[in-house]
């Protein structure tokens, strides 16, 4: 099957004009799906014991994501009006009548709020499989979000796991990045793992490297001029590099011409600037695209290890 899936900037947007949150995992995740009987058989697998049939739909199915997330958004599309206990009007699945929505609506209303403008759906906005966000911008509005989405979960028939869930908090991590009402935020423990890698010895592994990066590229000023410039290197260029008397001689000519820290040039500080001459400072035989490139390296690590915040109605504007 086809079915969109949210995209992370929109579930990241507008993070930042509320004041409360709750991040929720749910248990079980794909398990709470029951398998058809054509499904059973079309994923059933072979063992010495003989022939194994899913009754709930595993892990790892091409198209598990989709199916979980198509019947997550069906269970809490509308959980913002559902009626409490007291009230009738709801269907079976949990959707609200129009009489029932209308008679909320107008109740809304009369307490100053607008009709729905500040309950958004769930659906593409903070929901991502079993990762559920739920905002609020007062602390009364958030318990009332909960309360209809514990009451969603309930007819439905899903469970919220109890290690993984955070309750009215001002700060949260979401898809790793820490959020909260200042802004957006990369989240230091994920920043670690990047910050402490050496120089790629390879092709993939530059890749890689960048690739991680790119999912904090908000947070670094000019990345796709550094990143340029790392692309420059090819397969072939890493493995005349492994030799080991090529490596020595690039780090010899990379300590040479690395910078005054304290009194930088600027054609010398950044990699940017393409003026290097292979002959200068003994750097002989040395392709001047190593040295840009072990620039640009140590400036990207730098960069994404300096905390920054941004505003998450604009993905590229930090501050």
């Amino acid at each position: 099957m086809i079915y969109p899936m949210p995209l992370i900037n929109d579930l990241l947007e507008d993070l930042d004009k509320v004041l409360w949150y709750c991040s929720l995992d749910m248990a079980s995740r794909f398990w709470v799906v029951t398998m058809t009987d054509r499904a059973r058989a079309n994923s059933a697998f072979i063992t010495p014991f003989g022939l194994f049939e899913w009754n709930r739909m595993p892990f790892g199915l091409k198209n598990a994501p989709q199916i979980y997330q198509r019947m997550l958004n069906s269970a809490l599309y509308g959980f913002t009006r559902i009626p409490r206990p007291e009230s009738s009007g709801s269907n079976k699945d949990g959707s609200t009548l129009d009489g029932a929505g209308s008679d909320e609506v107008n109740t809304d209303q009369s307490q100053g709020e607008s009709p729905d403008l500040i309950k958004p759906s769930v659906l593409g906005r903070r929901s991502y499989i079993d990762d559920i966000l739920v905002t609020a911008g007062s602390w009364g509005h958030l318990c009332d979000r909960v309360e209809d989405l514990l009451d969603a979960c309930d007819r439905w028939n899903l469970s919220i796991s109890v290690v993984k869930r955070f309750w009215s908090k001002s700060k949260v991590i979401y898809f790793g990045h820490q959020v909260s009402s200042s802004g957006l935020e990369a989240n230091p423990k994920d920043l670690a793992a990047l910050t402490d890698l050496p120089f790629s010895q390879s092709l993939r592994s530059m890749q890689s490297f960048l690739g991680s990066l790119n999912y904090y590229s908000r947070f670094i000023e000019d990345y796709a001029i550094y990143a340029a410039v790392r692309y420059e290197l090819r397969e072939v260029d890493f493995a005349a590099m492994s030799k080991t008397e090529n490596q020595t001689q690039i780090q010899a000519s990379v300590a040479r011409s690395t910078p005054d820290p304290d009194n930088p040039a600027p054609e010398q500080a950044d990699p940017r600037f393409d003026n290097l001459d292979p002959n200068s400072n003994g750097s002989v035989g040395v392709d001047p695209r190593w040295i840009r490139a072990h620039r640009a390296f140590d400036i990207l690590k730098e960069r994404i290890a300096e905390p920054q915040s941004c505003d998450t109605s604009i993905p590229t504007n930090c501050r």
